[in-house]
């Protein structure tokens, strides 16, 4: 078993076998060890209070060691770290898809969809047009920002980094404006729920289609009724799955888009080539097993834990990989943009979860 990982896994796109076994090896027991201690840490009491997962501690944990000691062992290791922040973190996305049922999705309704679509078509369109025409930031900042806030957070963010090869620091400076907003939501939409003058299912919906992070969606569902919390997680789950159709769309509009600035007069020849982003679609593959109950709970159960484990790694070879100095080259704008979605995730989605309402 092994060995078939460390050959590559060739529906995500990547062989290994050219790769060095030693910096391979050690690359991959560095980035076990971080992850280990990432989940360990999650563990603790007070960051369970403040709803840090394993994988925004891992992040975190990488970035602390890849701008201190990394940098001396690079050479001997960067095999095995660029490897987990590829191969394992699509292995991770596809795997995702076993915390996912068609029957979930069924239970929130079409109301539930439209709402998602909505928002995440809104979100997304509203970030690229800020974040180019206002705040003038990079095309791959912007999608990346864009991607994170309108689907599911951090997951979202790496997936979309397999898709438009978006460099290190760069998917650290949106996973962090993940964070900053998407814990801001967690404490305030409990409050705002008195004045909202929503019963608790319209809540959950609101929650799940507008909140950035699984984890922060349970945490601000729960903290108005368990019934809350049981429809804002289906809905998220929903929003979760419209990952790999945001995926492949993307693929499809970078290879258009590429084509267009590269005056390609064979325009056929440019569409053949568009590239599916096959763990994108392995994710809805696995989303359909689970959905047919073949596999025992318990078993899901390993998987989904073991899935926490292979995306936390993935965070903390991308931390590895990230060098706080571009961080702060990239300035304040990206919060800015985060900001500004994370006002239209709160007031827009309470507009369209009310207006969607009164539509039915």
């Amino acid at each position: 078993m092994l060995s078939a990982i460390k050959n590559g896994f060739q529906p995500l796109g990547i062989n290994t076998k050219q790769y060095s076994d030693t910096r391979w090896w050690l690359g991959m027991l560095l980035v076990v060890i971080l992850a280990g201690a990432s989940v360990a840490l999650s563990k603790l009491q007070i960051m369970q209070t403040a709803q840090f997962s394993s994988l925004t501690i891992g992040i975190v944990l990488g970035i602390i060691v890849g701008n201190s000691v990394f940098s001396r062992i690079a050479t001997r290791t960067d095999v095995g770290v660029d490897y987990a922040k590829s191969i394992l973190l699509k292995a991770g996305v596809v795997l995702f898809g076993f915390r996912i049922t068609f029957a979930q999705v069924a239970g929130v309704g079409w109301y539930g969809l439209l709402t998602d679509v909505v928002m995440l078509v809104g979100t997304f369109i509203l970030a690229v047009q800020l974040g180019k025409r206002v705040f003038k930031l990079d095309e791959q900042t912007t999608t990346l920002i864009g991607a994170g806030s309108s689907i599911c957070g951090a997951a979202a963010v790496m997936a979309t980094e397999s898709v438009i090869k978006a460099q290190a620091h760069k998917v650290s400076v949106a996973v962090a404006t993940v964070v900053v907003f998407g814990t801001l939501s967690m404490f305030t939409y409990p409050i705002m729920f008195d004045y909202m003058g929503l019963s608790e299912h319209a809540y959950g919906i609101f929650v799940g289609s507008t909140i950035h992070e699984v984890a922060q969606v349970v945490a601000a569902g729960t903290a108005v009724s368990a019934n809350a919390a049981d429809t804002a997680v289906i809905e998220k789950m929903l929003r979760v799955m419209m990952l790999a159709p945001f995926l492949v769309g993307l693929s499809f509009w970078q290879s258009k888009k590429h084509a267009k600035a590269n005056n390609n007069r064979h325009s056929s020849e440019q569409k053949a080539g568009i590239t599916i982003p096959w763990f994108a679609v392995l994710f809805i593959v696995a989303s359909g097993v689970h959905s047919l109950s073949v596999i025992p709970q318990g078993t899901t159960n390993a998987i989904v834990w073991f899935d926490n484990i292979l995306l936390t790694i993935a965070m903390v070879a991308l931390g590895l990989r990230t060098h706080v100095s571009a961080i702060r080259q990239a300035g304040i704008k990206p919060l800015l943009l985060a900001g500004c979605l994370f006002l239209f995730l709160t007031l827009g989605g309470f507009a369209v979860n009310v207006g969607i309402v009164q539509l039915f």
